[in-house]
């Protein structure tokens, strides 16, 4: 059944609940429909997931890991504590039971973590008809349809497309229709998983391992998963959120995820807040100066977050690193030049217009492309100095980029005025 069909036969009042209601969570879960809990359980967040799989009974956890392709029911296991584990696994049909614990033995954070298992190993030299028994054989006992790989001489040759078991002659050897098939160590990273989809794109991978064998598929499909939560972690991180949060969390535990986040910028602003101060004549005098200059500093922020979101994009996909970094700061410096130009001129024909002020718009215009300056140069180096020092470049960057466009704009905005009016 569709996902968004099923979840729409939920009374959205039980479906809340179940989100957000951790007393009420259990009984709803267990009084709807076999279906609509297999689908239901794939959409929540994984607080929610391992709270049900928790505390339902094991049975009924089993018939949903039944029903679920085995990389899904692994991670979902994962998240349990080792005794709940161990009783689900129980009761789980002994098919089942293998194929989850061969997984359960890999990382999940590397290529191994994403593979599944539906797949058969044919010879090359088979003929189409004993390979359609081996692939039916398969799909009667997983419910599944399996890839097929080819081997030769112990080694992967490639995979059979499955159409071709229903075009080819029935005698013919499977050789001739074999496609090339790229392949990932199961220790591989995910990152290295999405760059190799990326290189080479592929509806499936195959998994190795140290020997060459193969030991498992991954789909194109659990990529897509993959880039999603990356997707979603990045922008946790560029706000200052675990990526563990999740929209059902309590207020206990939000804030125990932000304040540590929030605390810092509080000590930054406080730092933007000095640098003004130090410049308190010369604000008293000239009102003007302070009604312009939150303008500075938010389009030094906002240049900053550009640069910084391409900078964490191409660090994430090896496009980029310190050391190759000179050709990226170049561009981002003669982007940061124009674009202070370009914004310049439009502030100071804004305030001449409206206040008929020359220095102050004179000032404003050298200020704005200072810190665009300011900002490309940051936005490009802090994310790779964070990524070298191993720190995460989108969770710990911001901080410092912030900060710099915050104190140095600022401090060009104020100190040139001083020098023009003074």
């Amino acid at each position: 059944m569709d996902l968004v069909k099923t979840l729409n036969s939920i009374n959205p009042i039980t479906l809340a609940d179940i989100l957000f209601h951790k007393d009420k969570r259990i009984e709803l879960f267990l009084s709807l429909e076999q279906d609509q809990r297999t689908e239901l359980i794939q959409s929540v967040p994984n607080s929610v997931k391992k709270d049900i799989f928790q505390h339902i009974p094991e049975q009924d956890a089993s018939s949903i890991l039944e029903s679920l392709d085995p990389d899904e029911a692994t991670d979902i296991l994962q998240l349990l504590t080792k005794n709940k584990r161990e009783k689900i696994l129980e009761v789980l049909s002994q098919e089942l039971k293998d194929s989850l614990s061969t997984l359960l033995e890999f990382d999940s954070e590397t290529a191994a973590g994403l593979m599944t298992l539906d797949y058969i190993q044919v010879e090359s030299t088979d003929n189409v008809a004993d390979v359609a028994q081996k692939f039916k054989k398969h799909e009667t006992l997983t419910g599944r349809l399996p890839v097929i790989l080819a081997m030769k001489e112990g080694k992967l040759a490639g995979f059979l497309p499955g159409h071709e078991l229903g075009f080819a002659s029935k005698n013919e050897l499977i050789s001739k229709y074999v496609k090339r098939m790229p392949t990932i160590s199961y220790a591989a990273k995910h990152h290295e998983v999405l760059q190799t989809f990326h290189s080479h794109p592929h509806s499936k991978v195959a998994v190795t391992n140290d020997s060459g064998s193969v030991v498992g598929i991954i789909y194109s499909d659990d990529v897509l998963k993959l880039l999603e939560e990356h997707t979603a972690s990045s922008l946790y991180q560029f706000a200052g959120i675990s990526q563990e949060e999740s929209v059902t969390d309590s207020a206990k535990s939000k804030v125990h995820n932000r304040y540590r986040w929030l605390i810092i910028n509080l000590g930054t602003a406080f730092l933007a807040a000095f640098t003004v101060g130090r410049f308190e004549g010369i604000l008293e005098k000239y009102v003007l100066l302070a009604i312009y200059m939150p303008i500075v500093a938010g389009m030094g922020g906002n240049a900053a977050t550009q640069t910084l979101a391409v900078q964490v994009r191409g660090i994430a996909l090896k496009q980029i690193e310190l050391k190759t970094a000179w050709k990226t700061l170049k561009n981002e410096l003669g982007s940061g030049l124009i674009n202070g130009l370009i914004n310049g001129i439009l502030v100071a024909t804004v305030v001449i217009l409206i206040n008929h002020d020359f220095k102050i718009a004179i000032i404003l215009a050298m200020a704005m492309v200072i810190n665009l300056l300011v900002a490309a140069f940051f936005g490009t180096i802090v994310p790779l100095i964070m990524s070298k020092l191993g720190k995460d470049p989108a969770a710990s960057a911001t901080i410092f980029i912030t900060t710099a466009t915050d104190v140095l704009g600022f401090m060009a905005f104020l100190g040139i005025a001083t020098l023009i009016l003074e």
